[in-house]
């Protein structure tokens, strides 16, 4: 069951890019899109929490959860806008989805879990399928020390998601968390959103965004989080570039070079290897 629901989370993520795409369209910045879709995304799950009473977090827990809105909402949200920025949006997604190899060096130093060579493999095919995915794709990479910089930096934020999930979700209610992180991140992104939305059209793709793929896709996460370790789940999750891939063929009907079809191949493989080395 962790894995259905990680791969739920994985599908509402994967809209990010086709609902971004048709903000950024109506004239708004990409760290605007990012500041309402942390405030739309932490007002459900505060939300949420308040109607089924589970708001209190003790005191001790507050820094951390406060720390994690700063570091896994709003730096990973403007580290991943500058990658695009300085990188281009092809190296930006190669880096983001280092994760899993993130995920798993600090699973061992951080969570103790075992590393099994079924794990090394699923990673390394995860990484190498993503890239492969990317060049099939038509992105072209424009390497450069800052737009490398900056993914690095995006790729270890979104791992961070997975260990401080590990980390409190299990002992913490989940919406009280996301409620404070979120809210904390887009106060921190606040500074630099430069206008509102004046269009209906704009609130409604917010709406998309914030509910189904942060507070949907995040209540998803947390539930299959906390029944599988945190480098399955970054493998797992890393479905979303294929959906999104998907998404997006069936929206604006873009399509895979043969290179692409083999990256997809790559990550789906490493998603079995991982499901099926846990069966056994």
């Amino acid at each position: 069951m962790g894995y259905l629901f990680i791969v739920m989370a994985a599908a509402l993520w994967a809209l990010i890019g086709p609902v971004a795409r048709a903000l950024f369209a109506t004239g708004m910045a990409p760290v605007e899109v990012a500041f309402f879709r942390a405030l739309i995304g932490g007002g459900f799950f505060l939300f949420h929490a308040m109607a089924r009473d589970r708001l209190y977090l003790p005191r001790k827990v507050l820094f951390p959860v406060v720390a994690f809105g700063a570091v896994g909402v709003a730096f990973f949200y403007l580290s991943y806008q500058l990658a695009v920025e300085y990188g281009g949006a092809a190296l930006a997604s190669v880096l983001l989805y280092t994760a899993p190899a993130w995920v798993a060096v600090l699973g061992v130093l951080i969570l103790k879990e075992p590393m099994h060579r079924p794990k090394v493999v699923a990673v390394g095919l995860t990484v190498s399928g993503v890239m492969v995915l990317v060049l099939g794709s038509g992105g072209e990479i424009e390497l450069g020390l800052r737009g490398v910089l900056w993914g690095m930096a995006s790729g270890l934020g979104y791992a961070l998601y997975y260990i401080f999930g590990k980390l409190y979700f299990a002992r913490h209610p989940a919406e009280a968390i996301y409620a404070l992180a979120l809210l904390v991140g887009a106060a921190l992104l606040l500074p630099f959103v430069r206008a509102w939305p004046d269009d209906p059209l704009q609130w409604v793709w917010l709406a998309v965004i914030g509910f189904a793929s942060t507070y949907l896709a995040y209540a998803f996460y947390a539930r299959g989080l906390a029944r599988l370790e945190a480098t399955r789940a970054s493998v797992v999750a890393t479905l979303e570039p294929v959906l999104a891939s998907l998404f997006a063929y069936l929206w604006w009907g873009e399509q895979f070079t043969w290179l692409g079809y083999v990256g997809a191949a790559m990550v789906l493989g490493a998603v079995l290897l991982v499901v099926v080395s846990e069966t056994k």
